[in-house]
């Protein structure tokens, strides 16, 4: 791991003389925390905003038009407010520790995923050289907190949602992550830094998707294992409100509540992300590089033009995981095991010695 990061760099540059190393690594990890948490929180509340927007479109109506003035933008703060204020119940009969703590440890854990993740070149909370494996280690974690809501809830519905994780994550952490060693056979690296430098250069001809003709039929398996990952339909088994009430968070509301939606949607941030990076050139792009043309590599601008770049590509994942949330009807347990186990696991292996032959070839040949 890199220990030096841009919070880090500014305390050392203004703190006095003579202060403690320890001291300059506490507070610079309390500041990339507290970044960290408030980006997750709007976040969580742009999502929620575009999410009405695109599902009222698709469903030919508006959305929210009036909480805040201009297209309801504030209706999520207004919500947001509304959770903090409602009253926080544990049912009679339930394992309260277990009930308290699981949706801590969700949010936590996608936390731990996001931190891994740089803002910009250069710019990151933790340069993890293997970050994409601490990624799918920390939001791997998040399954462990919804079994735990479920069972400790002491309802029939969140046990069965709770099962239903279980299995579904099991089934789809396989070829998600059997997917994701085709980019990596091309990167050769697991930081997502260095993964998404290597793309740089020829206005954006250089992304993995073009270097390797078996990097887009995984970037569609990863797709949509990680559809599944993050409970988006047509795969919100565990929580399907029209069999299982609200699944594993039936019991749970004000607060609490809020931090599983939160974590739905920094999951759905994350993933996107590693798509980004991974499959779609991560900060590079005809506009990142005429940004560098024109101010220089080490400019502000060029690096704030790759940042928006990287959260335009995010943004568009998102979108897609929405437009087939009000697109595609919600497939059955049965259907989604044997989907995972029958058919993506096996293609993303076929993906994996694929991309592996055609890189030993073109190598060789070169």
């Amino acid at each position: 791991m890199n220990n030096g990061n841009i919070f880090l760099d500014l305390l050392v540059r203004f703190a006095p003389e003579g202060t403690p190393s320890w001291l300059l690594d506490l507070s610079a990890a309390g500041v990339g925390v507290g970044i960290l948490v408030a980006m997750v929180s709007v976040i969580a509340m742009f999502c929620v905003w575009m999410e009405r927007k695109v599902a009222g479109h698709i469903q030919c109506r508006y959305g929210p038009m009036y909480v805040g003035g201009w297209h309801g933008w504030a209706q999520s703060i207004a919500d947001g407010v509304k959770l903090l204020l409602k009253e926080d119940m544990i049912p009679i009969g339930a394992d309260r520790p277990l009930f308290v703590l699981a949706p801590a440890l969700v949010l936590g854990s996608i936390f731990a995923a996001l931190a891994a993740l740089p803002l910009a070149p250069g710019v990151f909370f933790a340069d993890i050289d293997l970050g994409l494996f601490f990624i799918l280690a920390m939001s791997s974690m998040t399954t462990i907190g919804v079994v735990m809501a479920g069972w400790a809830s002491a309802s029939k519905w969140t046990v069965y949602g709770a099962m239903r994780e279980a299995a579904q994550v099991v089934a789809y952490e396989i070829p998600l992550g059997i997917s994701l060693m085709v980019p990596l056979i091309v990167a050769g690296t697991f930081n997502l830094n260095e993964a998404s430098a290597l793309q740089s250069g020829w206005y954006g001809m250089h992304w993995y998707i073009f270097q390797n003709p078996f990097v887009l039929p995984a970037f569609a398996l990863f797709f949509i294992s990680a559809l599944a990952e993050t409970k988006r339909a047509p795969f919100d088994l565990p929580e399907a409100e029209s069999e299982l009430v609200a699944g594993f968070m039936t019991e749970y509301s004000g607060i609490r509540w809020s931090f599983f939606f939160m974590e739905e949607y920094a999951a759905m941030f994350l993933m996107s992300v590693v798509a980004a990076v991974f499959f779609l050139g991560g900060f590079e792009s005809p506009f990142t590089s005429l940004a560098r043309d024109v101010f220089g590599e080490q400019h502000f601008l060029a690096s704030l033009t790759a940042g928006l770049v990287l959260l335009v590509k995010a943004f568009g994942g998102i979108f897609l995981m929405m437009w087939l949330r009000w697109t595609l009807p919600r497939v059955r347990i049965d259907q989604v095991m044997t989907m995972g186990y029958k058919y993506l696991t096996p293609l993303a292996l076929l993906c994996v010695l694929g991309a592996s032959i055609f890189e030993a070839l073109w190598l060789g040949v070169a």
